[in-house]
């Protein structure tokens, strides 16, 4: 498929940390049928960003979109992130890369996130 979207996390040492994000993929998978849903991980866990787009370049994907499932644009989607993707886009020029703000900045993530808190007791 040419159009790929990849979830971008932190990753973590415990194997069960990304549990979430596998089940985060899964339902976005099951709303984009129109592409590819993978993803990967800034460190601890793979597979890393690089390896991921260079397996799914490998099958045909030209479009690209990175999501990051982070809360904020801190140091790691600031300047990890943009060097990341300098280098995807040097090793595939033929490809297009966008990247959309981090996850959690979202009005709408922060709603269902405050509407989660709120019911907390």
């Amino acid at each position: 498929m040419e159009k790929a979207l990849v979830l971008f996390a932190h990753g973590a040492r415990a194997a069960g940390w990304a549990a979430p994000f596998q089940r985060l993929r899964d339902l976005t998978a099951a709303r984009r049928p129109d592409c590819t849903v993978s993803l990967a991980f800034l460190e601890l866990m793979t597979p890393s960003l690089p390896d991921e787009v260079n397996a799914l370049v490998a099958l045909g994907a030209r479009d690209v979109t990175i999501v990051p499932v982070f809360l904020g644009q801190g140091g790691h989607l600031l300047r990890d992130l943009p060097l990341l993707l300098d280098q995807l886009r040097a090793s595939h020029p033929h490809v297009t890369f966008a990247t959309v703000p981090a996850v959690g900045e979202d009005p709408g993530v922060l709603a269902a996130m405050a509407a989660y808190c709120a019911g907390a007791q």
